[in-house]
């Protein structure tokens, strides 16, 4: 067996394994606290039965990264995180330290992304950002790669951009980098995603939202192929409902991105 068909089958026997706990079991009780902690603390990638919407709440970032937030808004995304029991918000760095006050306790955790939305800072000033956010009590990092990079085949400097994040983050930090899968071929998409493993990153993540496309299960399949079946995989990028939140999972995702959580966890 070569290494592409056993990737393929490791792959299969995820979601195979997914559709066994999502059809054989009574649904879980992600309404106690106690339940949904010790999820979180596992950072959101234990499997756990999929039977209704609300099921779908401690793999969901509530996400709230428009240019003209107002605070207002900011309010009311934490409100619903700690609500709705979401993994986190992720928000913009300004929001950073304002989150972090408010989210404390609540188990309820902060991310921010770098580099965003385009990923085409140099190095040390994503690495600078990356600190920063920390500092102000972010605890997830989401870092945009070089995407300009990558296509002119200059692998060295994707590498390198990679590790500069990935140095700047605590030993407790979880850090995800986004590949903009929209803008990449399937074999840059393999490429960065083998890169971002080699490196450390926890997380590879589909898109930012604003270069067009979105999480779609092709991508989210070829990334749990390529990366094997431990690593997270974050799908983000227009998941409007329960039935796609859930299907991406199936495909492998282990967190799902997205603005719209409230309506996916109410059906």
């Amino acid at each position: 067996m070569n290494q592409e068909e056993l990737i393929n089958k490791i792959t299969q026997e995820v979601i195979k394994r997914f559709n066994e706990i999502t059809d054989g079991k009574k649904s879980s009780v992600v309404d106690d606290q106690k339940t949904k902690s010790t999820l979180s603390r596992r950072d959101c990638q234990s499997g756990i039965s999929i039977n209704t919407p609300r099921d779908l709440a401690i793999y969901i970032d509530h996400t709230q990264l428009k240019p003209d937030a107002k605070q207002s808004q900011i309010d009311q995304l934490c409100q619903e995180a700690i609500q709705y029991h979401f993994c986190s918000v992720c928000i913009q760095p300004f929001w950073v330290g304002y989150c972090a006050k408010k989210l404390r306790g609540t188990g309820v955790k902060v991310g921010t992304v770098v580099g965003f939305p385009l990923g085409a800072n140099d190095p040390r000033s994503k690495a600078y950002e990356t600190r920063k956010a920390i500092e102000d009590g972010a605890q997830e990092v989401d870092m945009v790669i070089n995407v300009g990079a990558l296509k002119s085949g200059n692998v060295k400097m994707v590498e390198e951009d990679l590790r500069a994040i990935k140095r700047a983050c605590r030993s407790t930090t979880v850090t995800k980098a986004i590949i903009e899968a929209f803008l990449l071929t399937d074999d840059e998409k393999i490429m960065v995603c083998q890169l971002a493993k080699k490196v450390g990153y926890d997380f590879v993540k589909t898109s930012t939202g604003f270069a067009g496309g979105g999480a779609t299960l092709h991508d989210v399949a070829l990334m749990r192929r390529t990366v094997g079946p431990k690593m997270g995989i974050k799908a983000a990028g227009g998941i409007h409902n329960f039935e796609e939140a859930k299907a991406l999972i199936a495909a492998g995702a282990t967190r799902i991105g997205t603005s719209a959580g409230i309506k996916i966890v109410n059906g």
